[in-house]
């Protein structure tokens, strides 16, 4: 399996990357729990596709003032602000960060550890992830 994914990289086996803008894209994972490590999480998805690209979303809350900070130092790793919240709760602003990628266990629990610094760095709070694919077609 990590053969597959690895030529796959290598030598593009998607015609075209994954639009994080389609309108048919459900939420095939997800973790808001701190503690359940994220190979539970893929192991509970069971509509998630490993071998293809996921966007994987985070949930963050973060000081209205840190929101562009935040979001530039997360650009560098290829995030982009999906969407914020004009209402702030208890001073904090929601906004997810998204990404498109292939999901495994490793790469998931870095980017929760990655996100949970970037917001604890800029005075929030990172609540948790979810990953979005096309539904799969019926067998």
């Amino acid at each position: 399996m990590v053969v597959v994914r690895m030529w796959r990289r290598l030598f593009g086996g998607h015609a075209e990357a994954l639009d994080p803008a389609r309108a048919d894209l459900i939420v095939v994972a997800s973790s808001f729990d701190d503690v359940e490590s994220a190979s539970t999480a893929l192991d509970r998805a069971t509509e998630l596709d490993r071998e293809a690209e996921a966007v994987l979303r985070h949930h963050l809350r973060l000081p209205a003032e840190q929101l562009d900070a935040a979001c530039e130092i997360a650009g560098y790793d290829g995030y982009r602000r999906a969407g914020t919240s004009a209402e702030a709760v208890d001073g904090l602003v929601p906004v997810v960060l998204q990404r498109v990628q292939v999901l495994d266990p490793l790469s998931c629990s870095q980017e929760r550890s990655r996100m949970a610094g970037l917001a604890q760095r800029h005075d929030g709070v990172a609540d948790g992830w979810d990953a979005l694919q096309p539904p799969r077609p019926a067998p």
